[in-house]
């Protein structure tokens, strides 16, 4: 295990010196499927290239949390449907990548929630999950969304909302809930999501990005 004054500095080169803009998509315990929708992130990453002028890196690797290899990556995404877990361990790893620059993006893609805010109590302890507003930026990148996080597809009959976690006003940790982003970047035969659906997925998704490789 490194200290922390060196693997800060570790951090800090990582950061500096990542010349490409590559996502990839966290591994976490508890038994909950981090792999759901394996085509989502390819088919977002091909949209952002294509639409709003990003160079993103179409391979999607996946990283263990408690591995060091999640700070060669400034974008990270986690989904799933069940059940998470942070150890100690996980949750000090993950809260040096956020403070040291970088970002997560989880898109509960239903039945993760009450799991997944148990343990950020671990990864931060003093933070809480603020609800994001309409007016909020990420939702006026590229795309403009007025009335704030899209519904793509409906379980609990519940409003779609996006949370964030905030250090020094930088929004480091995106949770969209009752949403299903990921649903909507999938292939389209997966869920014969209609085209228009589809894209407001995919714009949004974007906007994620934008905000974060381009901002």
């Amino acid at each position: 295990m490194r200290k922390k004054g060196s693997l800060f500095c570790f951090l800090i080169l990582c950061f500096n010196f990542l010349q490409a803009q590559d996502i990839a998509i966290l591994k976490y315990g508890g038994g909950g499927d981090w792999y759901a929708n394996p085509t989502a992130l390819p088919n977002l990453i091909k949209f952002c290239n294509a639409e709003i002028g990003t160079q993103l890196s179409p391979k999607v690797s996946s990283v263990a949390i408690q591995s060091e290899e999640i700070f060669q990556y400034p974008f990270l995404h986690m989904t799933g449907h069940g059940n998470v877990y942070f150890s100690n361990e996980d949750a000090e790893n993950l809260r040096t990548y956020l403070l040291a620059g970088g970002f997560l993006h989880i898109d509960d893609n239903y039945g993760m929630e009450p799991y997944l805010t148990k343990e950020l109590v671990k990864v931060f302890p003093d933070k809480e999950l603020i609800e994001l507003g309409a007016d909020d930026p990420i939702f006026n990148q590229i795309f403009r969304f007025k009335e704030g996080l899209p519904k793509i597809h409906e379980h609990d009959g519940k409003r779609p909302q996006a949370f964030g976690i905030y250090h020094e006003n930088r929004l480091l940790l995106l949770f969209t809930y009752e949403s299903d982003l990921g649903d909507g970047w999938e292939d389209p035969e997966v869920h014969n999501d209609a085209p228009e659906m589809r894209l407001k997925a995919l714009q949004m998704g974007a906007n994620i990005i934008h905000y974060v490789f381009k901002n």
